[in-house]
């Protein structure tokens, strides 16, 4: 096992396109079933992943994801919840009176999700499957709400598109490790080591035509005005702020 993890992770690819190769349910109830064993808040595994293969509801889903390729291509959607609702009846049923309708309560369940939506995609790539994570998931959560059904108390954090790969993904540039690793306290980077941290990233030749074809003279300014803009990002948070109020978690 320690052989294969350490030839598998330099190699990992986000998979956007896939085979016809079927994808049966005992493959996916066995990835999940592995990465409960992840730990979570007070071990109360505050997370429901809902798995969607029927074609009508891969149809109704895949707009909330803008249609982006590996919604279109992917055999199933895991969905991956952070969910209260589940523990907070068990313990109505268990007399006991649960407080777990705020925001700290959603941040718990959030990070048990997410810890979990990592842990599938990791099993998953250990035994061939490609993955890719949509990070439109949270933009319309709203509306992948109603299309799940869920109740108060459970919000969808993550979606994983997963399937047999039909090709061997994209790699992507990474910060050197200087960059996202420091002992003891926050480092106090300069602005000159700052722009040396990111040169991997304004280097990497796709993301150079990235800034050619968007008209803009820096990377930065594509995340910034086109990828990433403050109205965008404003827009979204007052949508999932009204999300998590409707949910009782707010």
């Amino acid at each position: 096992m320690e052989q294969t993890i350490k030839g598998y992770f330099p190699n990992r690819r986000t998979v956007r396109k896939f085979s016809d190769r079927k994808l049966d349910d005992a493959t996916i109830d066995e990835i999940i079933s592995l990465a409960t064993k992840a730990p979570t808040t007070g071990n109360m595994q505050l997370y429901t992943v809902i798995v969607n293969r029927n074609p009508e509801m891969l149809a109704r889903l895949r707009p909330m994801h803008f249609n982006q390729p590996a919604s279109v291509g992917a055999k199933a959607l895991l969905t991956v919840c952070a969910d209260f609702n589940r523990f907070s009846r068990w313990c109505r049923l268990s007399d006991a009176d649960p407080g777990y309708d705020n925001f700290l309560s959603f941040t718990s369940a959030m990070l048990d999700a997410t810890i979990l939506a990592q842990q599938i995609v990791t099993i998953a790539e250990m035994k061939g499957l490609g993955t890719c994570y949509l990070g439109t998931v949270t933009y319309n959560a709203a509306g992948i709400s109603e299309i799940l059904n869920l109740p108060e108390l459970v919000v969808p954090v993550a979606c994983i598109a997963i399937g047999w790969s039909d090709d061997d993904g994209e790699e992507n540039e990474r910060l050197p490790i200087e960059a996202v690793r420091s002992y003891e306290q926050y480092p106090d980077f300069s602005d000159d080591e700052i722009i040396q941290l990111f040169k991997a990233k304004d280097d990497y030749a796709p993301n150079a035509k990235f800034v050619a074809e968007n008209g803009k003279k820096t990377l930065a300014q594509v995340f910034t005005d086109v990828r990433y803009p403050r109205g965008m990002n404003e827009e979204f948070s007052a949508r999932f702020i009204e999300l998590l109020k409707d949910k009782k978690f707010l």
